[in-house]
């Protein structure tokens, strides 16, 4: 899984938007981007529309292999039963024009029992409706209960969960847990929503390594090993921005001086959720 990605949170809502959407999902593939993330909830379907259009057209045109791309949707809570799971998968899928999903997540934990979620999740492993199965918005705890479900099956492949500079409460006890059993923890809205873009401090730091306020806040989450980032970008210059920060390299003076702007937990936290 790369370690960087496009996120669609907040596409497919709007139909004026749609044209800009998919143009900008197109402009990602084209870049090089070949992480996309979504959800039948963003846009009740919508995003997962964008995504799969702008990848059909990638594919026609010959810009990118299907093998080479690494797509992830997500699943709501309440369609997460035995049954549901499935039923959602395929609408997914159908949305997405796709035979498979890469990475296929239970959005956040809800009242249907997760062993339910688990076995319709190695269900469609098998049927090859998707290739890797996870969860999002699961504390230590919550991993800690799924994790004897998979009983010998697929079991789970990643977490993902709200990490940034201004959020770093994963960082005490999730990440460590997720480090010692090699499962990668995706990282979302690792920009505070563009909020660290107007970091005073942060962008004092920043013009002395030439670059922007975003581009260390995010270079700074995937610099954390076993982190993935997936922030959510439209126009041309937020996503060469962004993917440029994949390619920075911070050494351990200017880690240090960020864990002093923006302190990590010394103690654990809920864990926040968008």
């Amino acid at each position: 899984m790369p370690v960087l990605g496009l996120g669609t949170w907040r596409m497919g809502e709007v139909d004026g938007r749609r044209r800009a959407e998919v143009a900008a999902v197109r402009e990602a593939i084209a870049l090089g981007y070949r992480l996309i993330d979504t959800a039948e909830m963003y846009g009740e379907g919508g995003a997962e529309t964008v995504v799969g259009q702008a990848v059909a057209e990638a594919l026609r045109a010959n810009e990118v292999r299907r093998e080479d791309l690494f797509i992830v949707s997500k699943v709501y809570p309440h369609n997460a039963s035995r049954r549901g799971t499935p039923e959602a998968c395929e609408r997914s899928l159908k949305r997405l024009g796709l035979d498979a999903i890469d990475l296929y997540l239970l959005h956040w934990r809800g009242s249907h029992p997760l062993v339910e979620t688990v076995e319709a999740m190695q269900s469609l492993v098998a049927r090859g409706r998707i290739a890797r199965w996870g969860v999002s918005n699961f504390d230590t705890d919550d991993m800690e209960a799924l994790e004897p479900l998979a009983n010998g099956g697929p079991a789970c492949a990643a977490n993902q969960v709200y990490l940034s500079l201004g959020e770093r409460g994963p960082g005490f006890s999730l990440l460590p847990w997720q480090r010692e059993r090699g499962m990668p923890l995706m990282a979302y809205s690792p920009i505070d929503q563009g909020a660290l873009a107007g970091d005073e401090a942060l962008a004092e730091l920043a013009e002395r390594l030439n670059v922007t306020a975003a581009q260390l806040a995010l270079a700074a989450v995937i610099a954390r090993p076993g982190v993935s980032a997936i922030p959510k970008a439209v126009r041309s210059a937020h996503l060469k921005e962004n993917l440029a920060a994949a390619d920075l390299e911070l050494d351990a003076q200017v880690l240090t001086e960020l864990d002093r702007l923006h302190p990590p937990p010394r103690r654990k936290t809920p864990l926040a959720m968008i």
